[in-house]
């Protein structure tokens, strides 16, 4: 079995849902330190006029070595409107602006506290409408034992080998940096690294801003044309 292990981000770009697509299983790992100013609660879309911005979801405040399983949101504010509000410069020019929010209403439309059942949510949403199949866990919901992690690229080794039948492992290629591929070969794992060629599509201004969320793509693609793009990769 092929599987993918990433932690739950908010409306990921593109190399993540080629990953998705191109795995048998998908854990969201949810069992590891929340780092700030990453992907968990934010990601990037278009900003009016020129270079990108931030929507995000507010987090109710936490401790420095809070678990992402553990991490809150601030449901006090009305932070689904804000997002919105944020995205309504898009409908002068996206073509799918329609769609894509009906995308969201869907994907928003779950009443926990949780970022990561938001997120797992979310990830749910926009691969039934653009037509990948997501066959998901959240990590810490399958209390699977694992052995000790000892470093950081030990978390998906120590997974695949709790879980077993596992015969390749795919991380995206930022993984080259710190993954010890000697590690995976020993355990008779083939690890694999994911490299996304980015497609330019027309954003409707002069420069193109690359790996923006998968909301600025569904903006402007057509659902089975987004499909196509995830086969556009390389395995390292």
């Amino acid at each position: 079995m092929k599987i993918g292990i990433m932690q739950p981000y908010f409306f990921p770009y593109l190399g993540y849902f080629s990953l998705i697509k191109h795995t048998e299983r998908f854990i969201l790992l949810d069992s590891v330190q929340f780092i700030r100013h990453g992907w968990i609660e934010r990601n990037r879309i278009l900003k009016p006029g020129s270079e990108w911005q931030y929507i995000s979801v507010p987090l109710i405040k936490h401790s420095r070595d809070s678990k992402i399983r553990d991490i809150r949101i601030k449901n006090a504010l009305d932070w689904r409107n804000n997002i919105f509000c944020q995205l309504e410069h898009y409908k002068k020019r996206a073509p799918f602006y329609r769609d894509t929010i009906e995308v969201l209403k869907t994907a928003f439309n779950i009443e926990t506290e949780s970022i990561v059942q938001l997120n797992a949510h979310a990830l749910k949403t926009v691969c039934g409408y653009i037509g990948v199949r997501l066959n998901v866990d959240i990590f810490s919901e399958i209390h699977l034992s694992i052995d000790d992690v000892k470093a950081p690229d030990e978390w998906a080794l120590n997974i695949c080998k709790a879980l077993g039948n596992i015969s390749e492992y795919w991380n995206p290629e930022s993984g080259l940096e710190f993954f010890d591929r000697s590690k995976y070969y020993k355990a008779e794992i083939d690890i694999k690294f994911l490299s996304m060629n980015i497609p330019k599509y027309s954003q409707r201004r002069p420069e193109f801003v690359p790996r923006l969320s998968i909301i600025d793509v569904m903006m402007f693609n057509k659902p089975e044309n987004i499909n196509e793009m995830l086969d556009d990769y390389l395995l390292l």
